[in-house]
């Protein structure tokens, strides 16, 4: 079977490719030779165990830090349109809400 598709596509790349003319043209085309490949080693051999790792997803945010993230994305939406929701507090006391 792969020698076919090889006879095939070498068919087909010599009535896509020009034939080269001159003193300096290739000759006769050397046979081509494909030497099998041994097999990838296995990497895995031992069984994993379920036990040993933990049933968290860390992604999942408790309400506090899904709160939060909120009013980060709320806060970075809003300054696409110019309009600062900036802390109301910076280092302890509290911004009059002109600055923000």
């Amino acid at each position: 079977m792969l020698d076919s598709i090889v006879r095939t596509l070498t068919w087909m790349l010599s009535l896509c490719t020009p034939r080269p003319r001159g003193r300096h043209r290739l000759g006769t085309q050397p046979p081509l030779r494909i030497t099998p490949t041994p097999p990838p080693p296995l990497r895995f051999t031992e069984l994993l165990d379920g036990n040993a790792s933990h049933l968290v997803r860390p992604y999942v945010l408790d309400p506090t830090e899904h709160r939060r993230q909120r009013e980060r994305r709320r806060a970075a939406h809003l300054a696409t349109f110019g309009i600062d929701t900036g802390p109301k507090r910076i280092h302890g006391v509290r911004v009059p809400a002109a600055t923000r």
